[in-house]
């Protein structure tokens, strides 16, 4: 599975069912996107090197950004960011999805209902 930026965030903030999640799943993967949201979204180096640490430690596998997941982003902004408000950084994560053929676990399910051919798990915080 797929964690969205959402899920680690609400980690950090000490929600439980987002741990359980994480830690429910053998196979955990996130996109380049989300971990580099999470490190640019890190306010000191303490928090730097917590997301790292929770990365590495919980073996989370990164997946990179490719030409198809880069393709797929740009089609799902062109068909989406004036209907359902897509932005870039969500069209990368949902393409990286799609293009591993994995579920996306996320709470901000609003932001990527409208990708029909995305596997998406709601996570309730």
């Amino acid at each position: 599975m797929i964690f969205d930026t959402d899920i680690f965030i609400w980690v950090q903030r000490g929600n439980k069912n987002a741990a359980r999640i994480i830690e429910a799943d053998t196979q955990r993967y996130l996109s380049i996107q989300s971990y580099m949201e999470l490190l640019q979204g890190a306010r000191n180096r303490q928090q730097h090197r917590y997301v790292k640490d929770f990365i590495r430690e919980f073996g989370f596998s990164v997946l990179p950004f490719s030409e198809n997941i880069g393709h797929r982003a740009l089609i799902y902004v062109e068909e989406y960011a004036l209907s359902a408000h897509m932005r870039a950084g969500d069209a990368i994560i949902a393409a990286t999805a799609v293009e591993n053929n994995m579920v996306l676990a996320s709470s901000n399910v609003k932001h990527f209902k409208v990708v029909n051919e995305l596997q998406l798990e709601p996570f309730l915080p």
